[in-house]
């Protein structure tokens, strides 16, 4: 691929890169964050990130060909972290003028970080009558196009406080902001909308489906079949990468991915998956298994071999020194 990856597990308040080393085998590194949720690139290579009462702005402070100890080509040190307060933030997107735009579950809106206050409306589906500390239809996921928010998916359109969650099973909805347009309902806890290659990807979590949103018709349709609760996906040339979790009460009851699983006669497990577009194969996965049985989001990471990071109270994060090297 040419690239690394890096997932989030706030189940285990771990934020995972996975790279290479010199010898070819997989290198795992682990940065222990309060509640890693939501991951984005932005265009200037930096990484930005949801968390438990922060989102956190990571720099890559390495210069080509630099390295530390010897085979981390790529670290990712945080230099912005603005503290929001807990506000359930998912998903996250950084806009043209290099701001984080978040999903404020709590809110049920679109934010961005003030340097005042807790957050910055930025946008509300119109079916939410106001803006209060309710989560009323568990808006999660956030696809950018041209570098502003486009899509967001939510399990439900409630309006009451915790509405959401008698609606798990087939009262998700994905909306286009700038119309305010409910482009495609019936799904079961849709997560992760994706523009790619001019097509609304979304990962219907609730069925275990990966797919299309036919935004003239508006439906889904499904084109992978993934066994696992599908949070987190990105796309690379004809791949995508797909995030699986396991049931947090051994059965995922009430939703249409306990049956599929059934019928294919297959466990739920956790890790990712690499699906071909063109022939909806899994050419690839990384499975994991023990304590971790959850993961939310997935960010690729372009012209990485093996890329690490450092928590903000970490010793590393106190003790590492970087200064620009250009002469004034």
């Amino acid at each position: 691929m040419g690239a690394s990856l890096s997932f989030s597990s706030y189940q285990s308040g771990i934020l995972y890169f996975v790279g290479l080393k010199k010898d070819g085998g997989l290198n795992i590194h682990q940065s222990h964050l309060p509640k890693p949720m939501g991951l984005c690139l932005d265009d200037q290579g930096a990484l930005t990130l949801t968390s438990a009462y922060q989102i956190m702005r990571f720099e890559n402070v390495l210069d080509a060909g630099e390295q530390i100890n010897k085979y981390f080509d790529a670290c990712y040190v945080p230099r912005l972290v603005h503290v929001t307060g807990n506000l359930d933030a998912h998903d996250v997107g950084v806009d043209t003028e290099g701001r984080a735009v978040f999903v404020n579950t709590r809110f049920n809106c679109l934010a961005r970080p003030s340097m005042r206050q807790s957050f910055e409306e930025v946008w509300r589906p119109p079916f939410i009558s106001a803006l209060v500390d309710e989560d009323r239809c568990h808006l999660n996921g956030l696809a950018m196009e041209g570098g502003a928010p486009r899509y967001v998916s939510a399990v439900s359109k409630s309006d009451t406080i915790d509405g959401w969650r008698d609606r798990r099973a087939d009262g998700g909805i994905v909306m286009d902001v700038t119309t305010g347009e409910v482009v495609c309902e019936g799904l079961s806890m849709p997560h992760s909308p994706r523009m790619h290659n001019g097509d609304l990807w979304v990962l219907n979590s609730g069925t275990g489906e990966l797919g299309v949103v036919d935004i003239k018709s508006g439906t889904f349709e499904p084109r992978v079949f993934c066994p696992g609760f599908l949070r987190g996906l990105r796309f690379h040339g004809n791949l995508a990468i797909v995030g699986l979790s396991k049931p947090r009460y051994k059965r995922f009851e009430g939703l249409a991915l306990d049956e599929k699983l059934r019928a294919a006669d297959s466990e739920p497990w956790c890790g990712l998956q690499v699906i071909d577009l063109n022939t909806g194969a899994c050419v690839d996965w990384l499975r994991i298994d023990g304590a971790v049985s959850e993961l939310y989001d997935l960010e690729i990471l372009p012209g990485v071999t093996c890329p690490m990071a450092l928590a903000p109270t970490s010793p590393e994060a106190a003790n590492l020194i970087t200064y620009s090297k250009t002469k004034i």
